[in-house]
């Protein structure tokens, strides 16, 4: 029989395992993810943009599920996954399977038995791959290459995607059987921008994770959350923990995170790495701002269209690969690959 707890003590105890939110719209959520974790055999998708925190909601279903929590929570990058030695990586392999194969190894099934593997970023696997891994969910054995002998596995899957998998299974990307095998228990996380309520508390966890690195923070200003309510995003929590260590660095005194404490973290990147803003650029720029924003258009899809109009742009005039288009923005690869995909832009290749 399920056990019933209140939303609040939902709340505590996903805040204890690193899901922190205060927010309405998780609520749902939480109880869902409690729900799957008393279910122990259920397979779990979990579906999100980048940096929504896909990878500590699995860790917290694992965590609390009472079967399997005392026994490894594996967690496997589908993008970055050798295709020549997916297999390997997977499934494992024998003594002499291959050249270097030394001895056997087991695979991350095997590796995840009795436990959780978890498979982030699981739109990112061929097709080819995608067969191997739906016959291994549906029948519970793996043959580990070189083998002729198959080994029985017991482990959850918990699936995480950066886009959903339904559009992807309609452009014949994804294969529709492992969708279905996967999406059993279907959990959407919000990105950061629709749970702007979170901030104050998120903010405050995030400082005081890294209290070991920089001063104790003791509470966040309402004008500090107040701002960072109207910016973007678009990496979402992993993009928030990453301003607040910023400002953290920048910090020299008080206990507490400000506007001020923003102010000085940007002052310094921009002296470090940019230019001063041409003043008739700025001035184009809040023009193309406030005209939309004129026209009823919110503040925060105002900037969210302008900055996708900039990477389409940009896409257009360096043509070619990734790295061109990131030169031309004067950005990373890494930053730009995260805003593409938050834009719903189409890859082109690194």
């Amino acid at each position: 029989m399920l056990d019933h707890q209140s939303d609040e003590d939902l709340r505590r105890a996903f805040d204890a395992m690193g899901l922190v939110t205060d927010s309405g719209i998780m609520s749902c959520i939480l109880r869902h993810a409690h729900k799957a974790a008393l279910v122990s055999d259920v397979t779990v998708l979990v579906e999100g943009e980048t940096g929504t925190g896909k990878q500590v909601l699995a860790e917290a279903i694992h965590q609390m599920d009472g079967k399997r929590r005392a026994y490894p929570f594996i967690t496997v990058h589908c993008g970055t996954i050798n295709e020549a030695l997916a297999e390997s990586e997977f499934f494992g392999h024998a003594k002499g399977a291959f050249s270097g194969a030394i001895s056997d190894r087991k695979g991350l099934f095997q590796s995840a038995d009795r436990g959780t593997l978890f498979l982030d970023d699981v739109n990112d696997l061929s097709l080819p791959l995608q067969a191997k891994l739906l016959d291994v969910i549906q029948r519970g054995v793996v043959r580990p290459v070189g083998s002729d002998q198959e080994k029985a596995i017991d482990a959850r899957i918990i699936a995480a995607c950066n886009q959903p998998l339904k559009p992807l299974v309609a452009q014949s990307r994804f294969r529709s059987d492992l969708y279905h095998r996967l999406n059993v228990v279907r959990l959407c996380m919000p990105p950061l921008r629709s749970r702007i309520q979170d901030l104050p508390k998120l903010i405050l966890f995030l400082a005081q994770r890294h209290r070991d690195l920089y001063q104790p923070i003791e509470e966040v200003e309402r004008e500090l959350v107040r701002f960072l309510g109207s910016q973007l995003f678009t990496g979402n929590v992993r993009e928030l923990e990453n301003a607040v260590q910023r400002m953290l660095f920048s910090k020299t005194q008080g206990t507490s995170l400000g506007i001020a404490d923003w102010m000085a973290q940007e002052a310094v990147e921009t002296d470090v790495r940019e230019p001063a803003a041409d003043q008739a650029w700025l001035d184009q720029a809040a023009g193309m701002v406030w005209k939309a924003v004129s026209t009823g258009v919110s503040y925060r899809l105002a900037i969210r269209e302008v900055e996708r109009k900039l990477m389409e742009t940009a896409m257009n005039a360096a043509g070619g690969t990734r790295r061109d288009v990131a030169n031309l923005l004067r950005t990373s690869e890494r930053t730009l690959y995260y805003k593409m995909r938050a834009h719903r832009l189409g890859d082109i290749s690194s």
